[in-house]
């Protein structure tokens, strides 16, 4: 381990670090997810099912503390891992066309906590995916892993390099392409109809981008009061994500 008063590297974006009891067996349960290295507390690694070809060392607390950024909530699990294999978007699209799932897609999206939050949400609705950019958005790490509360191991994850280009490919897949935002006249509940469905949310604070909700077959906006100007994008896509959950079939 470090000596004391040195902060070692906290991962990379090709071996990043998880944090936390959920983020660690969660990418530990995970067949498609290679960890490299664990380190954790001999309370924490008791009765952890571990491969015996997985390097583990035990370490306390304080050890662990300087192996993650600073004050964050390891649990007294650490684990180095490699990033989940690209999953291309055709393979996503090209589910059974009677599967209802929504589809999230993210038009620059960069804070990793909102990022989780998000993939959180999508696991708890069974969306089908997330669709990103894959340079205006976060790269796995510790923090979208921490946020997604294990989430990130379930639900596919696709980067694509043209947003736009995405959002065609999607719509010819059949489904509705439906753009949140706040200066919609209609409500996503008047949007939405029994077709597959792509609920399409910007960055946080500026939106989407014009040339993303020109590639939208709608805009709509949540029905919010006038004492709040919008909402956080992570909670706006776990609320649209409940809409489309508890819409009537078709």
């Amino acid at each position: 381990m470090p000596r004391r008063g040195h902060r070692p590297s906290t991962g990379t974006a090709n071996k990043p670090r998880f944090w936390g009891r959920h983020p660690v067996t969660a990418a530990l349960a995970n067949p498609e997810r290679t960890v490299r290295k664990l380190w954790g507390t001999r309370e924490a690694l008791a009765g952890l099912d571990l491969p015996s070809s997985l390097p583990v060392t035990y370490a306390d607390v304080a050890d662990l503390g300087r192996l993650v950024p600073a004050d964050a909530p390891h649990q007294g699990l650490v684990a180095e891992v490699d990033p989940l294999e690209d999953i291309w978007l055709g393979d996503l699209l090209a589910q059974g066309r009677d599967d209802r799932r929504p589809l999230v897609v993210l038009d620059q999206v960069t804070d990793p906590h909102n990022l989780g939050a998000i993939l959180r949400s999508a696991a708890a609705f069974d969306a089908l995916g997330l669709v990103t950019q894959d340079r205006h958005a976060p790269p796995e790490s510790g923090t979208v892993a921490r946020a997604a509360s294990g989430a990130l191991e379930t639900v596919p994850w696709v980067r694509v390099v043209n947003l736009a280009r995405a959002l065609d490919e999607i719509a010819e897949a059949g489904f509705w392409r439906i753009g949140l935002t706040g200066h919609a006249t209609q409500t996503l509940g008047e949007a939405m109809g029994g077709q597959r469905l792509a609920i399409v949310l910007g960055a946080e604070g500026e939106g989407m981008r014009q040339n993303t909700e020109a590639h939208c077959d709608e805009l709509a906006r949540l029905p919010i009061s006038d004492k709040v100007e919008s909402l956080n994008v992570s909670n706006a896509a776990a609320i649209a994500l409940y809409a489309a959950a508890t819409r009537p079939a078709a």
